[in-house]
């Protein structure tokens, strides 16, 4: 029987920090902004109370924290992104602090937080429980873990699964979208004392299929990088399908485009 090495996780975090610097990820964050602020109401925390936004992109849960009284840290390991979130900030009026960190190295002491925030970023660290482990560490105890992350059979993780077929994923990593599985989020954070999941939609809007996806193309760092890999018909194909994803799954009835993605949103309480 043959056995999956095990992946060189150094390499594969240059690769996908490349790829998230790639396009340009702030233009697809912003219009997610509305998870942000609905996972900060979820999580109830208090003005003044220390958050840590990790992975935290263009500073969507930042920023919501933030304008609800937060003392707000962020973290990214593309430089590029923190630089988004701190101007957005100063337009928005609200201060956060950014630090350049590996969501899987936190430069941070045991319990420096009140409460532990990611929207769609932690879900894509190569070592699972090496992340999951981090957030609880500096979480202070009785504090709250927050996050969202697309389900397996999202729109999104159709999007994932059929790039996939083309772009081969690396060998001996799980997949990102088991952070979106409730059954998984379990075994990350058995030891805890309780949690939470609640399956929400997020509704994709944009001009046409083809507009959505020429979108994509240019500034996600997953698709601009698998699109940039192929040429011919194979790139061809990609479009075709990923096009053929968008036009069955839109539920707009004016020629436009509008898809729901179901998200996990979990909120798990520190023991």
């Amino acid at each position: 029987m043959s056995v999956t090495p095990p992946a060189d996780l150094t390499a594969l975090k240059a690769k996908q920090q490349a790829t998230w610097a790639s396009g340009n990820y702030s233009v697809i964050g912003t219009t997610l902004q509305v998870t942000g602020e609905t996972l900060c109401d979820a999580v109830d925390f208090s003005a003044g109370q220390l958050v840590l936004d990790v992975a935290a992109g263009n500073g969507n849960a930042a920023l919501a924290a933030a304008r609800r009284g937060a003392v707000v840290t962020a973290t990214d390991y593309v430089p590029g992104l923190l630089d988004v979130a701190k101007t957005r900030a100063l337009a928005d009026g609200v201060e956060i602090e950014s630090q350049v960190a590996d969501a899987e190295a936190l430069p941070f002491d045991a319990q420096s937080f009140d409460v532990v925030l990611s929207t769609f970023g932690v879900m894509f660290t190569p070592d699972q429980e090496q992340a999951a482990s981090e957030l609880r560490r500096v979480c202070r105890k009785g504090g709250k873990i927050g996050f969202t992350a697309w389900t397996p059979d999202s729109f999104i993780g159709q999007m994932f699964k059929i790039v996939g077929t083309y772009i081969a994923p690396p060998a001996g990593v799980r997949s990102p979208l088991l952070w979106g599985d409730e059954s998984r989020v379990a075994e990350l954070f058995h030891d805890d004392a309780s949690m939470q999941t609640e399956r929400l939609d997020f509704f994709f809007r944009y001009r046409s299929a083809r507009h959505w996806l020429d979108t994509m193309r240019s500034y996600y760092g997953p698709t601009n990088k698998a699109f940039a890999a192929l040429d011919g018909e194979a790139l061809q194909a990609l479009d075709e399908d990923l096009i053929g994803l968008a036009n069955d799954l839109n539920t707009a009835t004016d020629g436009t485009l509008r898809v729901p993605s179901t998200y996990l949103q979990t909120i798990v309480t520190r023991s």
